[in-house]
């Protein structure tokens, strides 16, 4: 339930409303981290019903790989390809790696995925959400604001959540001019009541308000501030309220931040509370922050070439942090930020299967199928024994599809 935001969910709920009409809608939700962005996308999929829906999350580790969002967005719904005119077949093909070819022309690809999203819009109403849009590559941003200033009556709903401030590379200032809802912090009231169901402990009046003033009406803030304080014994405080030993951390132990500090605290919080657990279930983790699809089977074979069980994943359901069923979802994006930041650069490659090479050869956009990059003739120093024996990593051997080392300089 999302609480103090009735404006906001109204704005959403009249948006998929006109949509059944006919007619077609775009919002960008922005915000800081933590404030509920993803919580209100999520109530635009329990609203949407009747809609089919697909989403698309931007991954901080993907952003250099051209049209690595617009894949996930547009995959399930390849089996229209069909229907698009040829070019357009050929140019959406080439961009999402199902054909060999020259770079297409995005206006062209853009035109596709329009027309694909029309397609699947025949028979019910389309929602697409993309969340963490601020880590979208700069292709993928592109396209889709293309296409959302040309949606009209298709019903077709596209709604992004962006954070602020974004990152300094990527596209998402492409998605300005559209139309925005900003969300601010929970008022007093809200944030009272939000607190009072994070920490079940009796408050003393003072804590609570230094409390609710830190966080700053960030929900996330007050919800996960309270798990991430440093044990201590528990304190008696003023009116004969005993507190556990979070809570009393939080009594005495915070600065007061600026705006920017909240989000940043609660990301320690969960590198701290991730960094607490085994060591297979932070490798775990970490494979699960690079891998944006969330296919639970994938997940699985990656884990078993790493050697890790499945009981791995149970620590870090039992801290909040990871939920695993036929699909794989962080309980924040927050989440899967800090397991990826809190990673070392070996841990990283074996998660992504990216083994460091030497120089190589880079075959041309038209190189024939199958044409093998050359390695060096000799290892390098770095490399203490011959590239070729290495091994393909957790995530090739799992299946999971492999990158063109030249796609990055292809569609600069």
């Amino acid at each position: 339930m999302l609480r103090g935001r009735r404006a906001e969910r109204e704005v959403v709920e009249r948006l998929l409303a006109r949509a059944r009409d006919g007619r077609s809608g775009v919002l960008v939700v922005r915000g800081e981290a933590g404030i509920g962005k993803t919580a209100l996308l999520e109530h635009a999929r329990d609203a949407a019903a009747g809609y089919r829906v697909e989403r698309a999350t931007g991954v901080e580790s993907e952003m250099e790989f051209a049209f690595a969002g617009l894949h996930q967005l547009c995959a399930p719904l390849l089996d229209r390809l069909g229907a698009l005119p040829e070019p357009q077949q050929a140019a959406l093909g080439v961009a999402l790696g199902r054909r060999a070819g020259d770079p297409p022309d995005r206006f062209l690809v853009g035109l596709a995925v329009l027309g694909l999203l029309a397609e699947a819009a025949e028979e019910r109403p389309l929602l697409c959400l993309v969340d963490d849009a601020q880590w979208l590559d700069a292709a993928s941003v592109q396209i889709l604001a293309f296409v959302a200033r040309r949606v009209e009556a298709e019903q077709v709903v596209l709604v992004f959540a962006l954070r602020d401030p974004g990152p300094d590379r990527g596209g998402a200032e492409l998605l300005a001019g559209l139309p925005e809802l900003r969300l601010n912090g929970l008022g007093e009231a809200d944030a009272r009541a939000l607190l009072a169901a994070a920490v079940r402990a009796p408050l003393d009046e003072r804590v609570r308000d230094r409390i609710i003033a830190e966080a700053r009406g960030n929900p996330l803030a007050l919800l996960e501030l309270p798990h991430g304080a440093e044990p201590a014994a528990p304190a008696e405080l003023a009116g004969g309220f005993a507190l556990p030993a979070a809570s009393a951390e939080l009594a005495g132990g915070f600065a007061l931040p600026d705006a920017l500090g909240v989000p940043r605290r609660v990301e320690e919080s969960f590198e701290r509370r991730s960094g607490s657990l085994p060591a297979d279930t932070q490798l775990l983790l970490l494979v699960a922050a690079a891998e944006p699809v969330g296919d639970a089977a994938l997940l699985w074979r990656a884990a078993e070439h790493l050697g890790i069980g499945t009981e791995a994943a149970l620590p870090a359901e039992a801290a909040g942090l990871l939920e695993i069923g036929t699909r794989v979802r962080f309980s924040h994006p927050l989440v899967r930020s800090a397991v990826y930041r809190a990673a070392g650069p070996w841990d990283r490659r074996r998660a992504h299967g990216r083994w460091p090479r030497p120089p190589t050869r880079t075959p041309t956009p038209t190189a024939a199928p199958g044409t093998a990059r050359r390695p060096c003739s000799a290892p390098t120093r770095r490399s203490p024994r011959s590239w070729s024996a290495r091994p393909a990593g957790p995530a090739r051997a799992a299946g999971w599809p492999r990158r063109p080392r030249s796609w990055n300089e292809r569609w600069r």
